[in-house]
């Protein structure tokens, strides 16, 4: 078994935006593409931001055992990681970086014990999330209604984390993590 990084966070906290800035400094990082149910979203595409899925499909691949971890997070759009790309990562001898929401991020920590980093990004206030969630003009106002409810819950998973970040200053946030997975990855 490899190791892994995961990021978790509500929706607009800024974790993908942090795992695009880490994957550009270490090299030895593979992202973990998750399975969804749902449509894309903006320019979104198949196998390079997701594995999009049928509701139908997504199912099937659950009960024939596909995934890792999954989980419905709204009626009828479900997410999860395929074990089959976690093995596409470990055959090329790299390191793996999950993109997961919070829940998600729990599951995997359990699975993979020592061996996965659980970094947990935090918005500076449910404020400033609910203006990065519409400024970023992909979501329905009742997604965005949804998302803070959902937010409000999920905050409270965050002391279930190795490490949290604020992310009240992108640069700043950046180099905290890189300098938590250095450590990381050198023990």
């Amino acid at each position: 078994m490899g190791k892994a990084i995961l990021f978790s966070a509500p929706s607009g906290c800024g974790k993908t935006t942090i795992i695009r800035e880490l994957m550009q400094y270490f090299d030895c990082f593979d992202f973990s593409i998750s399975a969804t149910s749902r449509l894309p979203r903006g320019d979104e595409q198949d196998g390079r931001d997701y594995y999009f899925l049928s509701h139908d499909e997504f199912m099937r691949r659950v009960e024939a055992g596909d995934f890792l971890e999954w989980e419905e997070v709204y009626a009828g759009t479900c997410y999860g990681t395929l074990k089959s790309e976690v093995q596409r990562i470990w055959d090329s001898g790299r390191a793996i970086v999950f993109d997961v929401d919070v829940n998600g991020g729990c599951n995997i920590k359990r699975y993979f014990g020592a061996d996965a980093l659980s970094i947990f990004v935090m918005p500076p206030s449910i404020e400033v999330l609910e203006q990065r969630l519409r400024s970023r003009g992909t979501d329905s106002e009742e997604s965005i209604v949804k998302r803070l409810s959902r937010s409000a819950e999920e905050l409270k998973q965050a002391p279930l984390f190795d490490v949290t970040i604020v992310n009240d200053d992108l640069r700043r946030a950046v180099d905290e993590a890189r300098e938590v997975i250095e450590r990381f990855l050198n023990a």
